[in-house]
Parts: C-alpha cells; structure tokens; sequence
C-alpha cells in the first residue's frame, strides 16, 4: 500500500517518526510530505533517510513529475500528523500554498487527520468548525489525546499515540466502512476493583484489549467515542475520550452519565457482581489472628440499568458474558434478562479471551439469529460487533 504521511509544523512532528517506521516496517511505501514549516522541527535527510523517498515541500521541485498532482493520485491513505489548525483550516477551504494541501486537494483515498495544537486553539469555533467540515467531506479527524503540552500546558491537544494513530490507519487501508460516522459510543474496559482494605481488592483477569479494541475501531469507523476504562495499563486509543474508575460503582456513574446522548453502549469491562460489605480503613494485619469472614452484598446491575431507562432516542445496548460452561445457554439467560439488543458470549479459562490478543465469541441477537465470529485478532472480534450494531442502526 501507498501512504502519503503528511506533517505539519508543531513541536509534535518529530512523533512522526515513529508513525513513518512503523509503516515502512509493516511493508508500506511513504512518501513523507511536510509543510515548511514542519522542516523547522525535523530536518528533509531525517525524512528521506526514513522513508527512502526524496522528501520536499514545494510544487516546484521536480515539476517534470508534476508532484502536486501525481503524490496525491497515487495514494491509498493520506495521513497528516501531526495536523496543526493552520492546515485543517487550508484543507477544510481548499486551499492548495505548497505540496501537502495539493495532494490533499488530490487524493481520493481516505485521509486521516490527527491534529496536535494548544487547548485554546482546538477549541476555537473556527478550528471546531474547519473540523466539522471535514468530516462531513468523509475525511477521519482523531480528536486529539488530553495530556501535556508544550511548556507548563496541559489539557486536550496533545497527539495521539503513534502507535494508536497506525492502528487506525491500518483499520481504514483495509476498507472499513465509515458508517458509524455522526454517532455517539460509549465503551467500558477492563475490570473493575472493589477494595477489601487499602491494599487489597476483589478483582479479575480482565486486561481491556476487547473494550479498546471496539474503541478503536468505532474511531476508525468515525465514531465519536467515550471509553470508561477500569484499571486498564494500555495506551489511550486514538480518537477515544478516556474516563478512568476503579470500582462498579465509578463505573456505573461514568457510564450512565456518558451514555445520555449516546448512539449505542458497549459494556465490553468485567464488572464485579459483588463487594465487601465493609472496607477496613487500615490494612489488616497477619498478627491480628485469622481474619474475620468477608461478607460480599450485591453490585448494581449496570447493563439491566441501561436496558431499563433507554433514553427516548433509539439506543443499541451491547453487553458480554465471559463463561466458563453452558456457554450459549447461560447467555441466552443473560440476554433475556438484561434487555440488551447483542449480546457478546465467549468462553473463558486458561489462554482463552482474558489477556490475549486475539478472542472468538458468539453473538446473540434479541430479534434475530446469533452470529459466530471465528477466533481472530480482538480488533476482528470488534469490527463484527460493530457491523451488527451499525445495521441496527440504520
């Protein structure tokens, strides 16, 4: 595949790096196409020597391959990152000053924006607006990861992950439909914690590939996505707005306020079904003698909550079971009580979905027939659920 890496001139274009070998060593052919600007920050042989491909931001040089034209034509993705809000502003205009906004004039490949900028900037209604422009033109702007910024500053603006940003080209070269686009996700990952003492918990194996993996495909598909990560050591996902918790009780209150105006819910996090009674305030101590009996009451039912107050817009709720037995029978149960339209089953126990980077499950339909999703990488499992909500939704 041919990809045209765009870069802009913020202080985050030498991340570009990493994005750049990451697609030279997965067998993808880059041209790097920087603004100006950008060459301030890393220099035209850092570029070349990467990509192997000469590397200019101007129209005039080498007019006799017409490059302005040709770059873009030939392109199976663009991708510019970093993107500043003076490039989103000449490509949502059209403008065409130096070699990327040509070939961004050009390309009739799917592009991809990561945008990198001060909090004030990506928040000002002329950048909020470029943006909305884009995307309705069919273009996938990654909101930008909250975090440090240049200097003292901290706040959303910050680039995403390269890592995370390739994950989500690499979605959009293999064809993924952008039918989530315009919609609201939530997503919950990971496991939740209920604390014993303040070192101890009752927990599980969960590790939130599969929630982040249906995070980062739903971006990928255009989604505007929400994901409330419970106790998960993993990279935000591109394009994911992250809410950490710890308990069910967080989890709950994060959820249900995220998923107001939400499209769909996925509660992808293992959720525990019980807590301590009590939580001792001081760490119990071996010398206290054998400790006194944990006394476990019931959590909320986070997935039977969200089935019992749908908003009065049409909502698709997905939820999972994690089993060991009675796979599909204890599911069906599960999906007739919880009121949820898909319901993901899939088997747990030693290398099995906990922890792995790849799953396979059943999924139940309320009103239609369960659909088998063969064993495969976690991000497969989560474009088939997607598939199904996306049909839902239309």
């Amino acid at each position: 595949m041919k990809v045209v890496l765009g870069v802009s001139g913020g202080i985050a274009a030498y991340k570009a790096c990493e994005l750049l070998r990451l697609f030279t060593e997965s067998g993808h052919e880059v041209r790097v196409v920087p603004t100006r600007d950008a060459l301030r920050f890393v220099g035209e042989p850092t570029w070349a020597a990467l990509s192997g491909h000469p590397v200019t931001a101007e129209v005039w040089d080498d007019v006799h391959e017409v490059p302005h034209v040709r770059i873009g034509q030939a392109a199976d993705l663009v991708v510019v990152a970093p993107a500043t809000a003076d490039v989103l502003a000449r490509a949502a205009h059209g403008l065409a000053g130096d070699l990327l906004t040509n070939t961004l004039l050009t390309a009739r490949c799917p592009v991809v924006f990561a945008p990198a900028m001060h909090t004030e900037m990506w928040q000002h209604p002329a950048t909020l607006a470029n943006v909305a422009t884009l995307r309705e033109r069919g273009s996938i702007v990654i909101d930008p990861a909250v975090g440090r910024l240049t200097g003292a500053d901290t706040g959303p603006g910050r680039l995403p992950d390269p890592a995370e940003i390739f994950q989500i080209c690499l979605r959009v070269l293999r064809g993924r439909p952008r039918d989530l686009a315009g919609r609201k996700v939530v997503v919950s990952a990971g496991g939740t914690r209920e604390a014993i003492d303040p070192v101890r918990f009752i927990g599980n194996r969960s590790s939130g590939l599969q929630g982040y993996a249906l995070a980062r495909t739903a971006a990928a598909r255009g989604a505007e996505v929400t994901l409330v990560a419970a106790n998960v050591a993993l990279p935000d996902p591109a394009g994911a707005t992250v809410v950490r918790v710890e308990s069910t009780t967080e989890l709950r209150e994060a959820v249900l306020t995220a998923s107001g105006g939400a499209d769909v819910v996925v509660m992808a996090a293992a959720v525990a079904d019980f807590r301590p009674a009590t939580r001792h305030e001081s760490k119990i101590k071996k010398s206290d003698g054998e400790p006194e009996p944990i006394h476990l009451v019931k959590n909320p039912d986070i997935l039977a909550e969200l089935g019992e107050r749908r908003p009065s817009h049409p909502q698709v709720i997905v939820g999972f079971a994690a089993e060991t037995d009675d796979v599909i029978a204890n599911g069906r149960d599960k999906l007739r009580r919880k009121g949820c339209d898909l319901l993901v089953v899939n088997q747990v126990g030693p290398g099995l979905a906990f922890g792995t980077p790849d799953n396979a499950a059943t999924v139940l339909v309320a009103d239609g027939d369960p659909v088998e999703v063969p064993r495969g990488p976690k991000e497969d499992v989560a474009d088939a659920v997607w598939d199904l909500v996306a049909a839902r939704l239309t």
